[in-house]
């Protein structure tokens, strides 16, 4: 595009409102949050109305500036340099959700891989609570249950989206719905299984015993892990789910779909981190070693 005369391959974006706007969403994100847990400002625990307002701001913020992208590329913005900077923000996105599940792999290795240092402890409550992992006396969720089954449900789900990438860029696009359809399916079930496991975990009070000090370390690492796994899943859906409406609606072309791509990178991160879950903290280091 041109810009002052001068031809080159960058898009110069015109001035947005969007970036103030979900500044301004994320600080009342944050402070309904807080108010809703701890209360805020004078206002009690659970006052709902700012951390409905932020969900509101945050979600309005993102429809209205990824619209703005795609209408961006669809008239031709998206230049070869434009879109390898696309590629590149993605990327780097992925890389730091990766280190964002480090952090909760790193707590309960260190849990799991050093517990034993716990045991060197004079108070003989700690070195009873720190002699294994799991904790003596916490019930584990056993891996090939449900697990298993959304293990499998994830891995189907991953080939299913390939087909409907490689169908799209050979032109197919019935075949592409049709897979990206399925992949959306699969995302809701595995949802749905993780909601009826937490519901089983809840209700049979797994994970908490009065037999073992720490036993609300293995529930509080569990569920950190797992349940932000579980909301990316859902945030993968919703962006399949987004890509399947454009894609009926004519938007995509085999040359031109970073958009699915993107979604599909995002979609095998969130299906390589659930391996890595129920590798270690269903099977390795929780009921596969009791």
């Amino acid at each position: 595009m041109a810009h002052e005369g001068v031809k080159h391959d960058y898009h110069l974006v015109n001035p947005s409102p969007w970036p103030l706007v979900g500044s301004i969403a994320a600080a009342a994100l944050t402070m309904g949050g807080v108010m809703w847990m701890k209360g805020l400002f004078g206002f009690p625990k659970h006052t709902w109305w700012l951390l409905a307002l932020g969900v509101v701001m945050v979600a309005a913020t993102m429809i209205c500036w990824w619209s703005d992208v795609v209408k961006e590329g669809n008239e031709g913005d998206h230049t070869p340099v434009v879109s390898i900077g696309l590629r590149y923000g993605m990327i780097l996105f992925i890389a730091s959700e990766v280190m964002f599940f480090v952090a909760w792999f790193w707590i309960f290795f260190e849990m799991a891989l050093f517990h034993h240092h716990r045991t060197l402890s004079s108070l003989d409550d700690v070195q009873g609570a720190w002699a294994k992992w799991p904790p003596r006396g916490v019930e584990t969720v056993p891996a090939f249950e449900l697990p298993l089954v959304n293990t499998l449900t994830l891995l189907l789900s991953g080939t299913t989206v390939t087909w409907a990438h490689h169908a799209l860029q050979q032109g197919d696009r019935a075949s592409a719905k049709l897979g990206l359809f399925l992949t959306i399916l699969l995302g809701c079930l595995f949802t749905s299984i993780q909601a009826y496991e937490y519901t089983h975990i809840l209700t049979h009070h797994l994970f908490y015993s009065s037999e073992a000090a720490n036993s609300g370390l293995y529930g509080s690492a569990f569920f950190m892990a797992t349940g932000f796994h579980g909301f990316h899943v859902i945030i993968g859906t919703i962006f399949l789910t987004v890509c399947l409406i454009r894609l009926m609606n004519g938007g995509f072309t085999p040359a031109k779909h970073f958009g699915f791509e993107a979604a599909a990178w995002y979609w095998h991160f969130v299906d390589v981190v659930w391996l890595f879950l129920f590798t270690f903290l269903y099977v390795i280091f929780g009921a596969g070693w009791r």
